[in-house]
């Protein structure tokens, strides 16, 4: 009788393990998408704001 429960015990341990790790790995990956989501955005702004930020770089790269 102390073996089934051992092998029970085994068996929803590695049952619940794919769970467990469902519920660490979506909010991750949810977080993820949005803070780069997030941070492109910013970027796209700041190149909408500071126009010729790039020829900037050229031009002193041409001067040399």
């Amino acid at each position: 009788m102390k073996k089934l429960q051992i092998i029970a015990l085994l068996a929803s341990i590695f049952l619940l393990q794919a769970c467990v790790h469902k519920l660490v790995t979506v909010p991750v990956k949810v977080a993820y998408k949005t803070t780069k989501g997030v941070v492109k955005g910013t970027v796209a702004v700041t190149k909408a704001i500071i126009p010729g930020g790039d020829e900037d770089d050229d031009n002193k790269n041409d001067k040399k």
